[in-house]
């Protein structure tokens, strides 16, 4: 391994050749620390915005299932342990309506619609949604490439 190569055999490192080994294990453990702070981070931000996807493919009536694939084929994928509380907790805050369908030979599901409440704050978040985006926009961020350079 190239790391070995640094020392002669049976003698301790120089003062040199210790940080460049350091260095390079430092680099290898933070690469890892990165991808892991990049997941973590980018799970983050798809959190805050499940809530107005849902709410949006909530005006027409889904069931828990076909509301996860219809997320999933647009690019936003989330876990059935994510979306059945939100669906649940969006549900207790008045912002969605459920009732239960049998539909043929099939088991029951429970379809989900946004209620008018509900229609009222996903119109509130979308404007919101639109002013954080050219915020984030003036900052450099997203849409110019520039990446917070000026």
């Amino acid at each position: 391994m190239y790391i070995m190569h640094l020392c002669q055999e049976n003698q301790p490192p120089s003062y040199l050749q210790y940080c460049v080994i350091h260095g390079i294990m430092y680099r290898m453990i933070d690469g890892d620390t990165l991808q892991e702070l990049f997941e973590n981070l980018a799970s983050e931000l798809r959190r805050g915005v499940l809530v107005l996807a849902v709410l949006q493919e909530c005006h027409q009536l889904q069931y828990g299932y076909s509301l996860k694939q219809r997320l999933a084929e647009a690019g936003l994928d989330m876990s059935e342990g994510t979306l059945y509380p939100l669906l649940r907790r969006l549900e207790s805050q008045g912002l969605l309506e459920s009732e239960w369908q049998l539909i043929g030979d099939q088991r029951p599901r429970r379809y989900y619609k946004l209620s008018a409440l509900g229609a009222e704050v996903l119109a509130q978040l979308d404007i919101e949604w639109k002013r954080l985006i050219a915020v984030l926009r003036q900052l450099g961020i997203g849409g110019n490439g520039n990446h917070g350079s000026h």
